[in-house]
């Protein structure tokens, strides 16, 4: 699969499944690697050591109210 591939695919999911992957520990891997395909590649990588831990929490916001990630993509 394409990184452009890996974005589609993303943003075609139905909400609940972005919001389960924006859960602590998967967050950093799948919404890290979505930021390294737009080509964010810094953000992405810090999205991945840093996701666990904090940065979940903006992505589940931003997921129930826009319907996707928008912060730093």
């Amino acid at each position: 699969m394409s990184l452009k591939g890996y974005v589609k695919f993303i943003d075609g999911l139905p909400l609940i499944l972005k919001v389960i992957l924006a859960l602590p520990g998967l967050d950093g891997i799948f919404y890290g690697i979505y930021r390294i395909a737009k080509g964010r590649v810094i953000i992405g990588i810090l999205w991945i050591i840093l996701g666990f831990a904090i940065l979940w929490i903006i992505d589940i916001i931003t997921i129930i109210l826009n319907g996707k990630v928008t912060v730093l993509t």
